[in-house]
């Protein structure tokens, strides 16, 4: 029984002082990472939709609850919507950008967990990742892939991460055109 207890309080202790040590470097890097995560944010916004500034828009969250956040962009330049939804492998967080005749501006994929080499090429900064990301403009409510009968080829192999862009893109515009 005396092993038992020694081994208790060994593990207690052991998993208190690891706990506390990721509780300081939490404490020391949570600024920084958000500071981070605010930069890309802001690069996405600048990727998809060229505006000066934006103000958050109130939407119906519990309509489209894959829709983070919407920014109105000054000067009557369309919408930004932030969204996080399912791909392949995890959750991918994305900017779409919307002008005012409900029409699709650009995306930037800001996060994602999706296989490198396949579904990670959605987010890539190579000329095909540009590529693919770039056949979304123009597109309104009704963007689909190809083999459904739209304009958007798919990833080859990455089938899953391809369809859930453009359902994303799609709902983004429909969360918008609710705007009114």
């Amino acid at each position: 029984m005396n092993k038992i207890v020694k081994l208790t309080v060994v593990l207690f202790l052991v998993c208190a002082i690891v706990a506390g040590v990721l509780g300081g470097v939490n404490l020391i890097t949570k600024d920084k990472i958000a500071e981070q995560d605010r930069i890309k944010t802001e690069k996405a916004y600048a990727a998809v939709l060229d505006a000066e500034g934006y103000e958050d828009a109130p939407f119906d969250a519990a309509a489209f609850p894959t829709i983070d956040n919407i920014a109105k962009a000054e000067g009557d330049k369309g919408y930004v919507v932030t969204t996080t939804f399912s791909g392949a492998q995890g959750s991918i967080t994305m900017a779409v950008g919307v002008d005012t005749d409900y029409k699709c501006t650009g995306i930037s994929i800001i996060s994602h967990a999706e296989t490198s080499g396949l579904g990670a090429k959605a987010a890539d900064q190579s000329e095909y990742g540009e590529w693919w990301r770039g056949q979304f403009v123009g597109q309104g409510d009704d963007v689909k892939l190809a083999k459904s009968g739209g304009a958007i080829d798919a990833i080859t192999a990455a089938t899953i991460t391809s369809n859930a862009v453009a359902g994303a893109v799609a709902e983004s515009i429909r969360a918008v055109e609710a705007l009114g």
